[in-house]
């Protein structure tokens, strides 16, 4: 047969008979480039059709499947077992003739015995659904009749261990997949790597990164070398990042295949790429991405200085792309910053929050402030947002801060007296104020109740909620965070010695609401323990399975013992159920959804936690041989005042958990309400859901309620809110710089506090992280970046924390991770305090953390320095 002529069992590269089916997925996409004209060396297709003559006329098949079907997934020795099975079979089989002597012939074609490249090509690889990367082999600077083994070798490759298990657990059947191969000249590259079409670190779709290093591509591709990395602008063919790296090693030629080789010392830290080369590597990666018609991963080599392409599929696994928001300032004396109750606000807040809540907490704030500082001018809308994200507005007038100074020294004993007051103000006042209100609305048949009364009540449950809120603010938070500061910086100076323990020994081991949520769910773990049958259920299925159960009225187990651990659970939601994720209410609650709980749960009740008593006793333990090693060497005032600022600081540290807990007493009731109008709403289709009605504005849902309770058509807000649902969604890519403007916006009262910002949205980029030390000690391990309640389970025993911020409701994660890293806090925010009781070692308020850090990275946490290190 001569080459020339296309058969079923080989074909020319750029044949339109070369097929998915046909060549595979690596062989078809080649075939695609080079009847686009793109730079692809010259070779030919062995098809699939070859590889089933090669097993049907070796009598392969149904051996081969009986082995791979024996295999297990979960079994990585049975796994290798029946890969090494198959391989020495196919490796052990003659190539029949009628494929040997057309690949000779078709090699001939090539030239003078050129060393080529022989790949393989599955049928179910390279698909955008699936990344099958690696898992064939491909083998370069083949020669003469060496390609006929690297063929066989090829089609051997098709049932590595790897290959076998990755198909299970996709549930591919063994029968279906097949292999091509491809023979193409190889390319004697000086420089390879290769290319994305997009970045695939942020999701850009107009920037190309290129990795490039010194010899042939497996250098690269195999992880044996760091390569220079180089971004460049696609619309403008500029490089906009560049990082040289150390290329110690490269892939070359020899006689017989390839090897590993050191890099020449000068051209170690060399650019493997010129700036003209990496803008044309960017151009044909457009045109590919344009032919493709969506991002794509290139393989590409460099030779004379000519560019080829020696393979390209589509990107698996692309982030969506942060949008590029509008920052400026709304008030041009504005100076905004996202403090106080935004660390409980990561995200962009619903329409609804927006527009009830802000405008309340600012009523709250406003009032407080008058009745405290009479006279004095400030903004009154102090809370407010920027691309949807909640913001403080600080800034003021020359007049206006003069005022206002002027306001807090003669106020000074109103001020004195409101510290004072702290506990009672709160306990005693406000939260059993948003209590009987809650209570009252408990009562109503809210089916039953018109939707403006609901409205009515709603309302009240927010005001009473911002008043809650604001007794913290202004007396328990700022007791606790100067009671704390001044006995360390008091301890330190004046009593600590060099073998004394710090003074956080002496905040530790208390009670609060957080760490009584933790014991509960031990306890009941504990308990469940002792039923072998719940056990064992509890231990097998999911955490979404078995809050479903809850819900049920069948029981998955024996009815009598499941219906007693759905009333102990219940019991637990009932008591710790309202500590909120998120402060707005349009997001779930621990009662709503507690499928996060049962992961803690669960892992309770594998018996590799500690036991959170233990844990207590150890701290309190330690902190009472700390006291009492004080007043055995201390007299007279050091004595004195460090008993007084240690009590303090010990009332007020697990004081603030408790009042930051019941921040959201009123949403599960609230978010009820709210829902029922949804609901009504949803049936009238003003909305298309129930839970739509948190994208309503304040003021829309009060002019629905009008309409429904009256029996009058609703406005149709379906596709505005379908509208603000994208723009959040949208929104949620970005991380919100922590002060406005960009420069210079960490002013109060005419002080630049940009010093004592630890961060910043523009924080240096590379491997180092600044934050605030708020938990002593360091620990090297893998980030986990969590977002939500959602994502709770992708936490594992061990890993670092990495979230915007964590609330009370997120303290059972706390069980599981040796670290904290937040994007939004400080030291006495709730990561802080928690950390410190569980000794982890925690750097909060960085600012960058979420979007910098990637899940899976190995990163060190300096608790003490306050700096998060990606190693």
């Amino acid at each position: 047969m001569n080459a020339a002529q296309p058969s079923r069992f080989l074909l020319s590269l750029d044949s339109t008979a070369a097929t998915l089916e046909t060549v595979g997925g690596k062989g078809a996409s080649l075939a695609r480039l080079a009847r686009a004209g793109l730079p692809v060396p010259p070779g030919f297709h062995i098809t699939t059709a070859a590889y089933r003559r090669f097993t049907g006329e070796n009598q392969l098949d149904e051996r081969i499947v009986s082995i791979a079907e024996q295999a297990r997934a979960d079994d990585p020795a049975s796994l290798e077992h029946a890969a090494e099975q198959i391989q020495t079979l196919i490796l052990g089989c003659a190539i029949p003739d009628d494929i040997r002597e057309p690949i000779r012939a078709w090699y001939a074609e090539l030239g003078n015995n050129p060393p080529v490249a022989v790949r393989s090509s599955a049928t179910a690889e390279d698909l955008p659904e699936m990344s099958f990367a690696g898992q064939q082999e491909t083998y370069l600077n083949i020669r003469g009749d060496a390609v006929l083994d690297a063929v066989r070798r090829c089609w051997a490759s098709l049932w590595t261990a790897r290959a076998i298990g990755y198909r299970a657990r996709q549930g591919i059947a063994s029968r279906d997949v097949s292999l091509a191969v491809v023979v193409q000249e190889l390319v004697p590259a000086e420089v390879a790597g290769i290319m994305f079409t997009a970045n695939p670190l942020t999701g850009e779709r107009d920037q190309t990164m290129i990795n490039a290093a010194w010899g042939l591509g497996e250098a690269i591709v195999g992880g044996h070398v760091t390569p220079d990395t180089i971004v460049v602008d696609t619309r403008t063919s500029a490089i906009t990042a560049q990082e040289i790296a150390d290329k110690a090693v490269m892939t070359v030629r020899t006689a017989t295949g390839t090897v590993e080789a050191p890099v020449l010392t000068d051209l170690r830290t060399e650019p493997a790429l010129q700036p003209s080369q990496a803008a044309e590597l960017a151009r044909i990666g457009t045109r590919i991405a344009e032919l493709y018609e969506q991002p794509m991963d290139i393989e590409w080599a460099l030779h004379d200085a000519q560019i080829f392409i020696v393979q390209a599929r589509p990107i698996t696994a692309l982030p969506t792309p942060r949008p590029n928001l509008d920052w400026s300032v709304p008030r041009a004396q504005g100076q905004y910053a996202r403090s106080s109750v935004i660390e409980l606000l990561p995200e962009p807040l619903s329409p609804l929050f927006a527009t009830l809540a802000l405008p309340l907490w600012n009523d709250a704030m406003t009032a407080f402030m008058r009745s405290i500082l009479p006279g004095s001018q400030f903004p009154t809308q102090m809370l407010m947002t920027i691309n949807d994200y909640a913001y403080y507005d600080y800034g003021m007038s020359g007049k206006e801060a003069a005022g206002l100074m002027g306001a807090m020294l003669s106020g000074i004993p109103n001020l004195v007296r409101l510290l004072s007051s702290a506990r009672s103000r709160w306990a005693d006042q406000a939260r059993p104020r948003y209590a009987a209100i809650i209570a009252e609305w408990e009562a109503h048949n809210l089916s039953a109740t018109p939707a403006a009364q609901i409205l009515d009540g709603a309302h009240a449950i927010v005001e009473a909620a911002a008043g809650h809120y604001l007794a913290i603010q202004s007396g328990i938070l700022p007791v606790a965070y100067m009671s704390e500061a001044l006995f360390t910086g008091l301890y330190d100076g004046l009593a600590k010695r060099p073998n004394d323990p710090p003074a956080l020994t002496f905040m530790l081991g208390f009670d609060s609401l957080p760490i009584q949520a933790e014991k509960s769910l031990y306890d009941l773990a504990m308990w469940s323990r002792n039923q072998p049958a719940l056990a064992a259920y509890l231990a097998q299925a999911s955490s979404a399975e078995i809050a479903a159960a809850c819900q049920s009225s069948s029981a998955p187990i024996d009815a009598k013992l499941w219906q007693e651990f759905s009333r102990r659970f219940s019991e637990h939601l009932h008591r710790f159920g309202h500590t909120v994720y998120d402060l707005d209410f349009a997001k779930s609650l621990p009662a709503d959804d507690p499928a996060p709980l049962i992961e803690t749960l669960k892992y309770f009740l594998s018996g590799t936690a500690r036991s959170p008593y233990e844990r207590q006793r150890a701290a309190t333990k330690a902190r009472e041989q700390a006291a009492g090693s004080l007043l055995l060497r201390l007299r007279g005032p050091r004595l004195v005042l460090l008993k007084l600022l240690a009590q303090t600081a010990q009332r007020y540290a697990p004081l603030r958990e408790d009042a930051l807990a019941d921040v959201g007493l009123g949403w599960t009731l609230l978010r009820r309400m709210l829902r029922e109008i949804g609901q009504r709403l949803a049936a009238a289709r003003a909305i298309a859901e129930r839970d739509d009605v948190f994208f309503l504005e304040w003021a829309e849902l009060q002019s629905a309620a009008r309409a429904l309770d009256a029996g009058q058509p609703c406005v149709d807000y379906r596709q505005r809110v379908e509208d603000r649902r994208a723009v959040r969604e949208r929104e949620r890519l970005v991380t919100p710089p922590v002060t406005l403007p960009l420069k210079g916006g960490a002013k109060f009262l005419g002080l630049d506090f940009s010093a004592l910002m630890p961060a910043h949205t523009e924080q240096q980029s590379g491997d180092t992280i600044k934050g605030i030390g708020a938990s002593p000690g360091n620990v090297v391990g893998t980030a986990r970046v969590i977002h939500g309640p959602g994502e709770f389970k992708q936490m594992h025993q061990g890993d670092i924390l990495v979230a915007k911020i964590t609330t009370p409701a997120w303290t059972p994660l706390f069980a599981l991770a040796s670290g904290i890293v937040t994007d939004v806090g400080g030291p006495l925010s709730h990561s802080s305090i928690v950390a410190r009781e569980y000794h982890i070692p925690a750097v909060l308020g960085t600012g960058v953390a979420t979007e910098r850090i990637q899940s899976g990275q190995q990163i060190n946490v300096d608790g003490d320095g306050g700096v998060v290190t990606i190693t």
